[in-house]
């Protein structure tokens, strides 16, 4: 079966009514034939059925065993993490989501949870951490927001060498691009907000495990914490993921045009896009992923924080705003927005400089994209130009 068709027929008929889109079961509680005995739901927090048809739905998109919706991006990322104790050690890609970098940081460490950064690039700076306590690996691929890629075969055989786990935040690809645990991750990873629910209206966030085993851990852990996704968020994700494929086709050919027009311009000083053959991640990523995503990250010659404010404030069709993979263009900066909370030399290190852009390449005309930002990028550099003279 192709995906587009695995994506739609995944997503089954209401058995009880025949109704083609999934029903959402709006309430807290089900009444029971007698005390313990029902038809598998009992509270809304445990389970519910709108719920479970989006959970299904993501294991089988991502060739997982089981998979888990939770309240936020965050919520399923916390939900990992939990699978640890107070010794345990992370080693995490230094390139990582502001949001992962403060969770880890600031609520985790003092808890004993160690946490060391490495560029996950090469598979030997794993390797080369790996440590008695390690016991979860924890990638982005690509990354967010300098599009690194990591070798996530090479990078499973080394965590099953010291019987670690393996999880692979796959939000920038989505499985209609790659699938992690194909390639040997334990755990998968979604912020469902951006591309799998694709219309910027929801916040959720998503797991999957390789192993029914590995599952009921979660599912432990998601039922203990409470932080699960509702009915309603749960029905626009299934609607967002059904048009899924189609969408990060064209996401992947609209940033592909854009990153080779950031190529040729003169106020540009570096492209992040791992589907140009230039770029460092190009080999791998070729390997790995099927679409090379809508995320693109550049920074300027002129390494000025103001510079890139006017930049990311003056564009017409990309909308000045946080997150991304919605169905409208988005420019963000992340030195003062999604990475802020990362210090300074550590955002250097990983390459986030002060006037790095990212941009999520929606699904507008790219001929009217590229237009917009050669507009505001010709308007800085002439302003440039008469400064300097």
């Amino acid at each position: 079966m192709k995906e587009a068709t695995k994506i739609l027929h995944s997503i089954p008929v209401d058995p009880l009514t025949g109704a083609i889109s999934t029903p959402i079961y709006q309430t807290s509680t089900f009444v029971q034939e007698s005390p313990g005995v029902h038809k598998g739901y009992d509270y809304a927090r445990s389970n519910n059925p709108t719920r479970k048809v989006l959970e299904d739905l993501i294991a089988t998109l991502e060739n997982g065993s089981n998979g888990y919706a939770f309240g936020s991006g965050l919520a399923a990322i916390d939900a990992v993490v939990k699978l640890l104790k107070s010794g345990d050690e992370i080693i995490a890609v230094d390139d990582i989501y502001g949001g992962a970098f403060r969770l880890f940081t600031h609520i985790y460490e003092k808890f004993g949870i160690k946490v060391t950064y490495v560029d996950a690039t090469d598979a030997q700076n794993v390797a080369n951490a790996i440590s008695s306590q390690t016991k979860l690996i924890w990638i982005e691929s690509p990354t967010n927001p300098t599009l690194k890629i990591a070798d996530i075969a090479a990078i499973s055989k080394i965590a099953k060498a010291v019987g670690a786990l393996l999880c692979v935040d796959n939000t920038f690809a989505s499985p209609a691009a790659q699938k992690p645990i194909d390639l040997g991750a334990d755990l998968v990873i979604h912020s469902a907000t951006k591309y799998l629910a694709g219309h910027s209206d929801i916040i959720a966030g998503l797991v999957v495990t390789n192993t029914a085993v590995l599952g009921e851990k979660i599912k432990f852990i998601q039922n203990a914490s409470g932080a699960i996704l509702g009915p309603w968020d749960s029905w626009l994700a299934i609607r967002g993921i059904e048009t899924l494929n189609l969408r990060i086709k064209q996401h992947s050919e609209n940033a592909q045009k854009i990153a080779e027009y950031l190529l040729q311009n003169d106020l540009v000083k570096n492209v992040y896009y791992p589907g140009l053959p230039q770029d460092k991640n190009h080999e791998i990523a070729t390997q790995q992923m099927k679409y090379f995503g809508g995320i693109i990250s550049f920074d300027l010659k002129v390494d000025d924080k103001s510079i890139a404010s006017e930049i990311v404030s003056g564009t017409k069709y990309f909308k000045l705003a946080e997150s991304l993979g919605g169905l409208k263009s988005l420019i963000c900066l992340p030195c003062e927005m999604t990475h802020k909370s990362i210090p300074r030399e550590l955002r250097y290190q990983s390459g986030v400089t002060d006037s790095l852009i990212r941009l999520s390449v929606g699904l507008e005309d790219a001929d009217d994209l590229i237009e917009d930002l050669k507009g505001v990028l010709g308007k800085v550099t002439k302003n440039l130009t008469i400064t300097t003279k």
